[in-house]
């Protein structure tokens, strides 16, 4: 659903939360390509929901391609959509804007983008934020580039343009060490399926076997939904290409430690999702059992904020002996609605989408789960759904540490002022949230979650945690240079 300014949904549930950018999905050597395509995109909806798209190639009708706004299951299930994207050969996009125009989005922002060469075409679908594109925007602008689209990804196309290199795959390459930040990248030619990350690996992409043809995805949830074998990660910094059914290894980029990003672990990505070996559930199950190690509270009941608190309520419940319930409802079926968007009915935003079991919390003790506080807005709103329920008394856990900076790197958060925990501290915002206790998980704590016994390494991080500990293993060019001030480094 796309929520529209001065609906009652504008400042509901999912306004208040941190989004994706986007997911990406590629198949090639199977019959109808695009069909799979679609529904890999279909698996990784939840990275974004404003938008999807999907490139094919076919050896008689060339190049074809398909952009609408909305869901896949709306747009790339219709027969006449389908039946125009042919060919053994496809890549695909699902959009949420966090570069270009947000909340306006244009269909030419919307993903995969296309450029016709001298040596054919090359369709390129992207995963993260180029944290250069302002730069790189303006100096291709100044060499004669004519942009389509406001979309930072659309600078890899002309990069590719302007490259000397006389293969789609080498200027692909030549492109990709120009731009700064984070990228998966899948692209394809008329034979080839290619697969990118960037240095550091902070956007997830991995492998799939499906019968003789291969498959690329965000998540392997992705695999999963067409019946793909899940093979392995694409390693950070590498590239592959697959043309023929055979693939080929290439490092066009000079080492640096992985930074994979954690919030990866945290929400972004499904639970049925793995990466690096470990299971996304149960790494969320796990955070709650190390957030009732280091939070401990007397209550009656442990409350998932759904969806995505749930398994670390479970793991808390399991760590704590509080029993665990599903005092929460969500409503699934929330659309649009034609109701006047008076203040009392915006206000009735998150009612729309969540409902309290009344006979279950009334006089009861509540520790509420949740997987991460950005505003605060939504809290204070479930918190006083809680109350209004007869709740005795209510308690917070958080299963990620305080967000309190942006991130540059393909999620969309606020700017650093309306984070919550950039301005207050945890006292002041239990105080201001108004509940009886508010607990975060630490950044060891996160980090023993999430298969690191020691806890954090602060000389050499596994894992990119800007937004919660300031420290931005690439550096944000654009925004620097637009006054963004970064954490003071420590003595």
């Amino acid at each position: 659903m796309n929520i529209l300014p001065g609906t009652p949904f504008d400042c509901a549930l999912d306004g208040d939360k941190l989004k994706e950018e986007c997911g990406i999905f590629g198949v090639t050597g199977v019959h109808d390509a695009s069909n799979f395509v679609a529904l890999g995109l279909h698996a990784l909806q939840h990275r974004g929901q404003e938008a999807g798209g999907i490139v094919s190639h076919d050896p008689i009708q060339g190049f074809n391609s398909a952009r609408r706004f909305g869901y896949v299951r709306d747009n790339f299930t219709r027969a006449d959509v389908m039946k125009g994207l042919p060919g053994p050969i496809a890549i695909g996009h699902v959009r949420y804007s966090t570069a270009g125009t947000k909340g306006a989005t244009a269909i030419r922002d919307v993903q995969p983008f296309f450029g016709e060469f001298s040596m054919g075409g090359c369709a390129v679908a992207h995963n993260g934020n180029l944290t250069n594109a302002a730069a790189l925007r303006r100096e291709l602008i100044e060499r004669g580039s004519i942009f389509q689209s406001s979309s930072d990804s659309e600078c890899i196309i002309h990069l590719m343009a302007r490259s000397i290199q006389t293969t789609l795959a080498e200027r692909l390459k030549d492109a990709l060490r120009r731009v700064e930040g984070a990228f998966s990248v899948i692209a394809m030619t008329r034979t080839k399926l290619i697969g990118v990350r960037d240095p550091m690996g902070v956007r997830p992409l991995v492998l799939g076997r499906i019968g003789e043809g291969w498959a690329l995805s965000s998540e392997t949830c992705g695999l999963d939904i067409i019946g793909a074998e899940f093979v392995r990660e694409i390693d950070p910094g590498e590239m592959v290409i697959i043309e023929n059914g055979h693939i080929k290894s290439h490092r066009p980029f000079a080492p640096a430690p992985s930074r994979f990003c954690i919030f990866e672990h945290v929400y972004f990505s499904r639970p049925d999702s793995s990466y690096g070996g470990r299971s996304v559930y149960e790494v969320r199950r796990n955070i709650g059992i190390e957030l009732a190690k280091e939070a401990p509270v007397e209550a009656d009941l442990v409350c998932p904020v759904p969806d995505s608190g749930t398994p670390a309520a479970i793991g808390f419940s399991q760590q704590s002996g509080i029993p665990f319930a599903l005092g929460i409802t969500r409503n699934q079926y929330v659309g649009r609605t034609f109701i006047e968007p008076t203040e009392q009915i915006r206000n009735m935003g998150v009612r729309l989408k969540l409902n309290v079991n009344r006979s279950l919390i009334k006089g009861k003790r509540v520790v509420l789960v949740d997987d991460s506080v950005v505003r605060g807005t939504t809290s204070r709103k479930i918190k006083d759904m809680i109350l209004d329920a007869g709740a005795a008394e209510v308690h917070f856990r958080i299963a990620s540490p305080p967000t309190a900076w942006p991130c540059f790197y393909g999620v969309d958060t606020p700017e650093r002022s309306k984070l919550l925990a950039a301005t207050m501290s945890e006292d002041e915002m239990r105080d201001w949230i108004g509940v009886d206790s508010l607990r975060f998980i630490s950044l060891d704590g996160l980090y023993r979650a999430a298969g690191e016994p020691d806890g954090r390494n602060p000389d050499a991080p596994r894992y990119c945690d800007a937004c919660f500990s300031g420290e931005y293993p690439i550096p944000p060019a654009d925004k620097l240079k637009e006054g963004f001030e970064m954490k003071e480094p420590a003595e």
